[in-house]
């Protein structure tokens, strides 16, 4: 397991188009997924400890935001050759064990992760009503220690600033993960 961080926050960088296959066997764009203040895009899957050590309280922080007019979509792009835990049948599993609150999408191709530069899972891309890029950092400071919830939910914090005034805020730590298993020759 390669662990990497995100880069810092391109303020106003515009989100990426998709079209993309959800486990709810409907077909999935940037417009369908967008809420009326903003869309969280989320690089996970379902195999890296990082991601596992969060999805309760992913689940927890993306359901809020709804409230807020802040949709979120879950993509996976991890080569599900090489990690068969990451497969179509698994992401199908996984959100319904946890009751995912929003799309989750499969990247087969590997063509939005590299169009969204995402380098690790999780990554979190933050969004506006205006689809420019606010926030590009990690869900808290709790780590693999999920259960610690005495942490600022800086993820949350964040999108609910973008939800009220469209920007995010100017200090963002990077999120820390596991690297995006890329096809071999990919």
């Amino acid at each position: 397991m390669v662990s990497l961080q995100s880069p810092v926050c391109e303020f106003g960088k515009k989100a990426v188009d998709f079209f993309l296959p959800g486990v709810d066997r409907q077909q999935w764009t940037l417009d369908k997924c967008r809420g009326e203040h903003g869309l969280l895009v989320m690089f996970i899957s379902n195999h890296c400890p990082y991601v596992q050590a969060i999805r309760k309280k992913l689940v927890r922080d993306t359901a809020e935001l709804i409230a807020l007019g802040i949709n979120s979509v879950a993509v996976m792009s991890n080569d599900t050759v090489a990690y068969p835990d990451d497969s179509f049948a698994n992401m199908l599993r996984v959100s319904e064990e946890f009751n995912f609150p929003f799309p989750y999408l499969l990247d087969e191709s590997q063509e939005v992760a590299r169009a969204y530069e995402a380098v690790c899972t999780p990554d979190f891309f933050g969004y506006n009503a205006d689809m420019e890029l606010q926030y590009r950092g990690r869900l808290d400071a709790a780590g693999p220690k999920s259960d610690d919830d005495t942490q600022v939910r800086e993820l949350f914090c964040a999108m609910k600033q973008v939800a009220e005034t469209g920007r995010g805020p100017e200090h963002q730590i990077p999120s820390m993960g596991c690297s995006i298993k890329w096809r071999t020759g990919g």
